[in-house]
């Protein structure tokens, strides 16, 4: 399963368009099986909006999957309880600095 997941994080785009033309062969054979009164043009438009949800589904997920995962590396340290008042310095330093 790492092997895999490696794979899809180095080849994104890749991976993300062979899921696009398999959203749109299983849409067309799915619709092919079924006797329907639809021209082949109008399968194809259905096909493709079934394949774009499909992408925008994954997409949303591996969007979602991203930020937790970077969420979860980069976690700040939390600031210490007790901190030490300001002294003189600091605090004319911090005037000067202050843009009001």
């Amino acid at each position: 399963m790492e092997a895999v997941q490696s794979w899809i994080s180095e080849h994104k785009l890749t991976s993300i368009g062979a899921l696009w033309a398999s959203g749109i062969g299983a849409s067309l054979v799915a619709y092919s099986r079924i006797k329907s009164p639809m021209k082949p043009s109008l399968r194809l438009i259905h096909a493709r909006m079934h394949a774009q949800a499909l992408t925008l589904a994954v997409l949303s997920g591996a969007a979602a999957y991203h930020y937790y995962e970077n969420r979860a590396v980069q976690v700040p340290p939390k600031p210490e309880a007790h901190s030490p008042a300001p002294s003189i310095t600091q605090l004319v330093e911090w005037e000067l600095h202050s843009p009001f």
